[in-house]
């Protein structure tokens, strides 16, 4: 079914803005819509246009909507606002954005017990606190919990609450909820506690540890009779066989706290949901350590708390119920309170008189058995008569009142008008786009083809607008988070950020995209980009013994900035080869200093002239410039220095040893 509705853009009572369909329901649609004035995202609830002149369908939106507003829980939906545009009532929620339980048990169940529980615990404190505050929600089902982006569950719908102590519309002759999760006491007779709720909260989690519905049927009448008259089987005789004797097995006192739950008679069910709410906590602690059975927490999980002194009406059977088994749909019945004499329908034969209290004895056998006969051919009588009624009224409401949609697949707009009027019908046309139904064609109705429509009713047409497709943004040069939100604005998404060095744009720009710049693809398409990580780095080589040019050219090459220190002299690193460089190793940026110490060769100096000094003051003077000194003697008695090898006025390097001759 396809999002787009005659009342996308439209501004309800000057503030909310509405953007798209989310859901359409029995009584109501939502829109997701934008609060203008706290500019927030909203879901906004509307009434259908056939309901709004319906005095008692206003009064009970109208109650809805107050209800709700009472409660304060992290689980719940929150109600902001309520009113009335155009005539049409509607209500103002908290937009959870993400998907439904019921997706959920779609993709996972049959469901370890453990998730099942992790589940079922919020769903049930949001219920617990709706109770606490003398609020039911009747019509508890997976579809009514919402999952959020972030994994929060949220129970919607408590607007189809009514107060505990309030008299509901069941007692008048309406029968809300869905009959998959409907507890017995609503079929029979209407009537509505706590514990109604307490019961559907068992056969969702019944479904979650198996993976099927426990009351199944051809048709919802039967599904309605399964409840009133068949129990649940243990959960584990349902689960998965392979699950049995290992950790994914179902514990004898999550079967006790299910079948507890889900009891056909109200006095067997916990008293509300905060009783419900603390067996699974226990039976959450119990799986947690690891017991896979305790016979005395499977008999804890039957205790009720229920006050002794609390009355149930009797049930009886019925043959009316819910057209959809998978929607929330209004039914009528028979009530089963007494009729007033005079009435129609009033009859001496019903049993809701007193009567005088005879003796068997006084009354010969005979004639008891006499009226024994007659009492049953009476109640047969009667019997027959109201299952007659019953079922002329249920063929109105079920069938007669209805027809069927048309099939308008791929018709023009034209056709489809032609179609509806044809068949009694009138149409309201939206558009969307369509990979596969040409422009200007019908993509889909709403009811679908088929489909069961009041006589008279609108038929939603869907008009194709042909394949949507959006161009690709400019992405080269701008930033990552630039670019993404580009694509988001053009209904694109950011496939993979791949990060590479780039000697032209700075780190943290897009170079490359995986899709050219105004090409036009499918919504949600990926876009890959390639960003720049900044000039790659340079990795230090180290020229320690090589020549001085051989590195400046390198470096300069390489993108250093390179720097001469002051030379200095080597005994082993020739002149005008590199004796030191800083830094010595490692990778450095581009644009960084390197300092090179280029080498002078060996140091040379001068020998002085020492002839005619003393052995002494020729022995320092030649130790002064750094020469070591080795006397050879000439005769034993001299001490006069008659010269030096390598001669005065020779170069030596400094360091080496000059010879001083004595005499």
């Amino acid at each position: 079914m396809s999002n787009a509705d005659a009342l996308v853009g439209h501004l309800v009572d000057g503030r909310y803005e509405v953007v798209r369909k989310l859901a359409r329901g029995g009584m109501a649609t939502v829109y997701l819509a934008n609060d203008l004035r706290l500019t927030r995202t909203v879901a906004l609830k509307i009434m259908h246009d056939n309901l709004g002149s319906d005095a008692d369908f206003v009064s009970r939106f109208d109650r809805e909507a107050r209800s709700a507003a009472r409660l304060s829980h992290p689980n719940v939906v929150a109600v902001f606002d309520q009113g009335t545009d155009a005539g049409r009532p509607y209500i103002v929620m908290e937009y959870v954005e993400g998907s439904t339980l019921r997706h959920v048990i779609s993709r996972e169940a049959p469901m370890p017990p453990q998730r099942a529980l992790d589940l079922m615990l919020p769903i049930a404190a949001a219920v617990a606190a709706a109770h606490e505050a003398g609020i039911i929600h009747r019509d508890l089902k997976p579809e009514n919990v919402l999952l959020s982006v972030r994994g929060q569950l949220k129970v919607a719908d408590f607007g189809l609450a009514r107060a505990i102590t309030a008299h509901t519309a069941t007692a008048q002759g309406m029968l809300i909820g869905t009959v998959s999760y409907i507890a017995p006491e609503l079929v029979t007779h209407g009537r509505a506690d706590a514990r109604c709720d307490v019961y559907a909260l068992g056969v969702v989690l019944y479904e979650m540890l198996t993976g099927a519905k426990p009351h199944t049927g051809d048709t919802p009448i039967q599904v309605a009779y399964s409840h009133v008259h068949n129990d649940l089987r243990a959960p584990s005789t349902a689960a998965p066989e392979q699950w049995r004797n290992t950790r994914q097995a179902i514990p004898d006192y999550l079967d006790a706290l299910v079948l507890a739950a889900a009891a056909r008679q109200p006095a067997d069910r916990p008293a509300d949901a905060s009783v419900l709410l603390d067996h699974l906590r226990q039976a959450r602690a119990a799986l947690e350590s690891g017991i896979t059975s305790d016979p005395a927490l499977a008999a804890r999980m039957q205790e009720t708390s229920l006050d002794p002194n609390t009355q149930l009406t009797a049930q009886v059977p019925v043959i009316g119920v819910p057209a959809d088994v998978q929607r929330t749909t209004t039914m009528r019945f028979t009530p089963s309170t007494p009729l007033s004499p005079g009435q129609p329908g009033a009859t001496d034969g019903m049993p809701y008189f007193d009567r005088p209290v005879i003796s068997p004895a006084a009354v010969p056998l005979a004639q008891r058995q006499v009226k024994r006969r007659r009492r049953g051919l009476i109640t047969l009588i009667v019997f027959l008569v109201i299952t007659a009624l019953l079922g002329a009224s249920s063929w109105y409401w079920f069938s007669g009142r209805f027809t069927t949609t048309p099939d308008f697949g791929n018709m023009t707009q034209a056709e489809a008008q032609a179609l509806a009027t044809k068949n009694g019908l009138s149409i309201k046309v939206a558009t969307d786009y369509s990979e596969d139904v040409p422009v200007g064609q019908v993509i889909s109705t709403d009811p679908k083809a088929g489909d069961q429509i009041l006589h008279g009713g609108e038929v939603i047409v869907v008009i194709s607008k042909g394949p949507e497709r959006y161009p690709v943004p400019s992405l080269v040069g701008r930033s990552v988070e630039d670019a993404r939100l580009a694509l988001e604005a053009n209904h694109l998404t950011l496939g993979k950020t791949t990060e590479v060095y780039d000697d032209s744009a700075p780190a943290g720009q897009v170079i490359t995209a995986s899709l050219p710049a105004d090409r036009m693809v499918k919504r949600d398409t990926p876009v890959d980009l390639k960003v720049s990580k900044g000039p790659a780095p340079v990795k230090i080589v180290s020229y320690v013994g090589k020549p001085f040019t051989d590195a400046q050219t390198y470096y300069q090459t390489a993108g250093l900035i390179v720097q001469r220190g002051e030379d200095a002299f080597s005994d082993k690193v020739p002149a005008g080869s590199v004796v030191s460089q800083d830094p010595k190793k490692g990778n450095v940026e581009k644009n960084s200093t390197i300092t090179f110490v280029v080498s002078k060769g060996p140091e040379f100096t001068v020998v002085p002239p020492v002839r005619g000094l003393s052995g002494e003051a020729a022995t320092d003077k030649l130790v002064s410039l750094g020469f070591k000194v080795s006397v050879q003697r000439q005769g034993w008695f001299g001490n006069l220095a008659l010269g030096t090898k390598p001669g005065e006025g020779k170069k030596a390097k400094t360091g080496s040893e000059i010879i001083l001759v004595i005499g």
